[in-house]
């Protein structure tokens, strides 16, 4: 019973007591919790292929859960990887512009 408490005093002072708590609702976390987009609810450019792959020459349809805007003209582009996204971040106005281009290869309209 004494190992017990001292446990349990141990755990509360580490904060994992709370841990093991039961889950909260989404809307009860606060600040931390996730935004995760409803499939269909948004729309990036290139009817939300990822831009990658057109540079790459291919179709890869993406769901905008990971996404990036551009801060000069404010398009929201999806990417269908966290991979996808960072390597785009390496340069992206290069990657944008090799992406337009395939996008009008593949008869989409103008970017």
């Amino acid at each position: 019973m004494r190992a017990r408490r001292a446990l349990a005093g141990v755990l509360l002072a580490l904060g994992v007591a709370g841990a093991c708590a039961a889950p909260q609702a989404a809307d009860e976390v606060g600040i931390w919790k996730a935004v995760v987009p409803r499939p269909g609810s948004m729309h990036g450019e290139f009817e939300s292929l990822d831009p990658i792959g057109l540079t790459a020459g291919v179709k890869m349809p993406a769901d905008c859960s990971i996404n990036w805007t551009d801060p000069d003209t404010g398009k929201l582009y999806c990417f269908s990887s966290g991979t996808s996204l960072e390597y785009f971040l390496e340069s992206p106005q290069a990657f944008l512009a090799s992406a337009r281009g395939a996008w009008r290869r593949f008869g989409g309209a103008a970017q």
